[in-house]
């Protein structure tokens, strides 16, 4: 049972967060974070969810348990730039949003029981807002 990150270079800190949080989400079986360009998340989001656009993390389960996390590295930074923190702090942000993907959570569908649960690793994690957050933050403000 392993976690791995899989990118050019060495990327120890976000390997051990990647464990926290998998064990944090109580996610089993192996789990393969990739960092991806825009034009590789768009892509798969267009293969598995049938959405031509890019996005900031798709999880892909896998039966036995466990899975792969794709984060699209442009996004991270430009978002990290948005809400004022670290592009670390915001990989770690959407990686704790896949696991929990990963762990069974829907947040289209649950009636918020992943926003609670996200909210609460996040700051047991000493995170920044979670990406549920935000959108709820976002919908407020339209008019």
């Amino acid at each position: 049972m392993s976690t791995k990150v899989r990118r050019r270079a060495p990327l120890s800190a976000l390997e051990r967060f990647a464990r926290q949080a998998k064990r944090a989400a109580r996610v089993r079986g192996e789990v393969s974070v990739w960092l991806a360009s825009d034009a590789e998340i768009r892509r798969l989001n267009r293969e598995f969810r049938g959405k031509n656009v890019t996005t900031d993390v798709l999880s892909f389960p896998a039966p036995q348990g466990g899975g792969d996390i794709a984060i699209s590295a442009p996004v991270a930074q430009a978002q990290a730039r948005q809400y004022g923190h670290s592009t670390t702090a915001e990989l770690k942000i959407l990686m704790l949003h896949g696991m929990l993907h990963l762990a069974g959570y829907d947040h289209e569908r649950d009636n918020g029981r992943m926003a609670r649960r996200e909210a609460r690793l996040r700051r047991q994690l000493r995170l920044p807002i979670g990406l549920i957050e935000r959108g709820k933050s976002r919908s407020r403000s339209k008019p």
